[in-house]
């Protein structure tokens, strides 16, 4: 007897004998899709062959890498493509992936490596007006525009390709698996083969993802789990700078960033993104606070804007944008239990200027100046970065690379820094640092409250 089909949640995996509005496993709401039953297949007629094992002493030259031309996107690769990996970018509709790809595209093409560019979603003219409008007509990348993956993986069998962009998984079928294009078993088995034949033949394989309205790769987490390197593009739809950045990475550092600009010409790139998010500061402005971080391996000072006002509402506002509102929640709970500053009856506006999503705990000292500053109507000075994490007693703790945030503020004209005691800060050439033990203290000698 034939077997029924399972039904399976999209974000852990889990198989369930029917269909419900929520996964009884990790408790996500409309996650779960049909999926057609896989057999078995054949019993294998003989036993497996004993794999070869290696010392893990024996040393190995480090995989070659091919470098784009475009700096921001060879950091993030961490240090240029590898060959026969599989590399998923994800990112919100119409933030610019396209755009970023077919320019990559169009690089990695000049340095002599034959590229192809396999649309599912787009005709070949719209990629075409695309490539008009960068200035890329001319460029030496084959182009395509297909969504049978067998049909795909024949031409890439045949063109044999250095990098192959394929845009995008969700719209991609394979005809001997029943369900519609985007469904979880489709884009699984898409993303298998795409990734096996990376391994296989050499070539570089680049996957769009779509995202879900939550910000993740949408379909199968298995998904992020196959592929080498997992990059997210993020960005504001109504600013110009664009990040692109590594939550993944098997050949380089995670969590590694590049900066890019949205033009009338394409994307960009930013060689020195804290000079730019801080371009259009106001000097002395209250509500406002410099937080050097660090993303990746690159130091990066950011503005952290806060607004505080009176509320009308029984239940004030609490509006964060990149930044986890719970962090925000936080700070503002330990303002209150350990520095004696009520926001109760005040709504609560906090913004990371230029785009930028922090996820740092060590902008928690930025955030809580700057919410500070908003509600006291006092100005922190201009030429002061903070860096430093609170805990939920109110102590301020250390944090790493705490010399190169400095170097950074130097550079760009910072002369004093406040900062948790016990800090490694190591010589800081013309930088004043203000080390303090716990946010009480901070906040009675900056601004004379608590």
């Amino acid at each position: 007897m034939a077997k029924g089909p399972n039904y399976v949640c999209s974000a852990c995996g889990a198989v369930h004998s029917k269909w419900a509005g929520k996964c009884e496993s990790c408790g996500a709401w409309n996650s779960i899709a049909e999926e057609a039953p896989i057999g078995a297949g054949p019993k294998p007629a003989q036993r497996g062959r004993s794999i070869v094992i290696a010392d893990l002493a024996a040393e190995e030259a480090p995989p070659p890498r091919a470098a784009s031309g475009i700096g921001e996107l060879d950091r993030v690769l961490g240090g240029g493509l590898v060959p026969a990996s599989a590399i998923l970018v994800g990112g919100d509709p119409g933030i610019g992936k396209s755009t970023l790809l077919l320019q990559a595209a169009a690089s990695f093409a000049h340095t002599g490596l034959k590229c192809l560019y396999i649309s599912g979603e787009e005709a070949a003219a719209q990629v075409r007006m695309r490539a008009q409008r960068l200035g890329l007509a001319q460029a030496p990348v084959g182009l395509g525009a297909e969504t049978n993956l067998r049909d795909i993986l024949a031409t890439l069998d045949a063109e044999r390709p250095a990098l192959a962009i394929i845009d995008s998984i969700q719209t991609m079928w394979l005809d001997n698996v029943e369900s519609a294009p985007g469904s979880v078993s489709q884009v699984r088995a898409a993303a298998h083969e795409l990734v096996n034949f990376a391994k296989r033949r050499g070539t570089a394989i680049v996957i769009v993802g779509h995202v879900t309205k939550e910000g993740a790769i949408a379909g199968p987490r298995i998904l992020e789990h196959m592929v080498d390197t997992v990059l997210y593009f993020e960005g504001e739809r109504g600013h110009q700078f664009r990040i692109l950045r590594a939550v993944k990475n098997r050949f380089g550092p995670a969590d590694e960033i590049g900066v890019f600009e949205m033009t009338g010409d394409g994307l960009a790139e930013v060689l020195n993104p804290s000079a730019l998010f801080l371009s259009d500061r106001e000097a002395a402005t209250p509500g406002s606070a410099v937080f050097a971080g660090i993303e990746g391996t690159r130091p990066v000072l950011t503005e952290i804007q806060a607004l505080v006002a009176p509320s009308n509402l029984g239940t004030p506002r609490r509006t964060v944008v990149g930044l986890d509102s719970g962090r925000l929640s936080t700070i503002l709970a330990v303002l209150e239990a350990r520095c004696a500053i009520p926001f109760a009856g005040l709504d609560v506006f906090l913004n990371v200027a230029g785009g930028m999503r922090v996820t740092e705990p060590a902008a928690d000292l930025a955030v809580a100046a700057a919410l500070v500053s908003a509600r006291e109507d006092v100005a922190i000075p201009p030429d002061m970065v903070l860096f430093g994490e609170i805990s939920l007693s109110g102590a301020l703790r250390p944090v790493g690379q705490t010399e190169n945030r400095l170097k950074e503020a130097a550079k760009l004209g910072f002369s004093q820094a406040t900062l948790p005691a016990r800090s490694k800060a190591g010589q800081a050439e013309g930088m004043r640092l203000r080390e303090t033990a716990d946010l009480t203290a901070f906040v009675g000698e900056m601004f004379g409250a608590g």
